[in-house]
């Protein structure tokens, strides 16, 4: 890898984060195969550190979470005991911010408690207001959300009821039930529960499937080794951050959230994270209320000792008017009643 140039390195990772597999990649780049996968771990391993370093202090109101599955050598299913620990599922988590769509935490492993935990350590690090954090129902985000954010936080589980019956009909398997279809759960603070969803992050992970051969389902674009699917998760997380503008912000996704300011071409990302020294991970800083929209009304709130969170007044609002009391005295006439019309009979039916 090292006799490569500098402009065929931007040219194999720019096949690699456009969806092109291994194989492709290299009938593309005229680049053998073990020199691509030598670049991708070299260069995923400086994209993990680029993010670590370039994503931190992120200022967002709303955040989503959810885990999009994909494999190692084989599906869960088919792994025996005599197999490595690292086949079988291998579950991306991704938190991301709703409005400047930046992804702020990412974390591959099993779908567990110690790796949910560590996700969301992870994302409250990054952290410097007070979020609404959305997710589907995984129960350990429900324990990890508590321990790592400690009351700072509005919390609500989106649930979608898919219909698991099997039906006749091929082209409806897919077809949702609509009696409820969408159950959200408040589970800490005060989150929206009208405005919440994990549509963004859904959205997020077909762009994920889409720029990741190793995520395409159907397919035999499975991953062999889980350094080298940490690496291409790393790659397109960097890729998506700094150098792909977005559809509907027009900008990419760090300069919308603040943290950079120009648009990062593809050889400036190669040799920035090749280049990446390794660097302390953040550590949580206290989390400060979120600014209200011009003209919304705004609540009291206190901060509490040892950075457990805010009081805040739930509901405050314009009181509701109260009826004048009536001066002490004798009881003033009853108001006159309105006549009732009536219609006489005249003959009888």
């Amino acid at each position: 890898m090292s006799l490569l140039s500098a402009e065929a390195r931007a040219r194999v990772v720019s096949q690699l984060v456009e969806g092109c597999s291994i194989a492709s990649t290299c009938r593309l780049t005229g680049v053998s195969k073990p020199t691509v996968l030598a670049l991708l771990l070299r260069v995923g391993a400086g994209c993990e550190r680029l993010h670590n370093r370039i994503v931190r202090g992120v200022t967002c109101h709303v955040a989503q979470c959810d885990e999009i599955w994909s494999y190692v050598q084989k599906k869960q299913s088919r792994v025996t005991a005599a197999d490595p620990a690292e086949f079988g599922d291998a579950y991306t988590f991704i938190g991301m911010a709703s409005a400047s769509k930046l992804i702020i935490s990412y974390r591959v492993g099993k779908r567990d408690e110690e790796n949910t935990t560590a996700f969301i350590k992870d994302l409250r690090a990054r952290l410097t207001t007070i979020p609404q954090l959305y997710t589907d129902g995984w129960q350990p985000y429900i324990a990890a959300v508590g321990s790592s954010f400690t009351g700072g936080v509005d919390y609500c589980q989106v649930v979608k009821r898919y219909n698991r019956k099997a039906r006749r009909d091929d082209d409806h398997r897919y077809e949702p039930p609509r009696d409820p279809f969408i159950t959200k759960t408040p589970v800490f603070g005060v989150p929206d529960v009208d405005a919440a969803s994990t549509s963004h992050i859904e959205r997020q992970n077909w762009t994920i499937r889409m720029h990741i051969r190793r995520f395409t389902r159907l397919c035999n674009g499975f991953s062999r080794k889980l350094a080298n699917h940490r690496a291409a998760v790393a790659l397109h997380v960097a890729w998506y951050n700094l150098a792909r503008i977005h559809e509907s912000i027009r900008c990419t996704p760090a300069m919308e959230a603040g943290i950079e300011r120009h648009v990062w071409s593809i050889p400036e990302l190669v040799e920035a994270a090749l280049a990446e020294p390794e660097t302390e991970p953040p550590t949580p800083q206290p989390l400060k209320l979120r600014t209200p929209p011009p003209g919304a009304p705004t609540s009291p709130a206190r901060a509490l000792p040892n950075g457990r969170g805010f009081l805040r007044l739930v509901g405050s609002g314009p009181a509701a008017p109260v009826a004048p009391t009536p001066p002490e005295g004798p009881e003033p006439p009853p108001a006159p009643q309105p006549r009732r019309m009536m219609q006489l009979r005249l003959f009888e039916e």
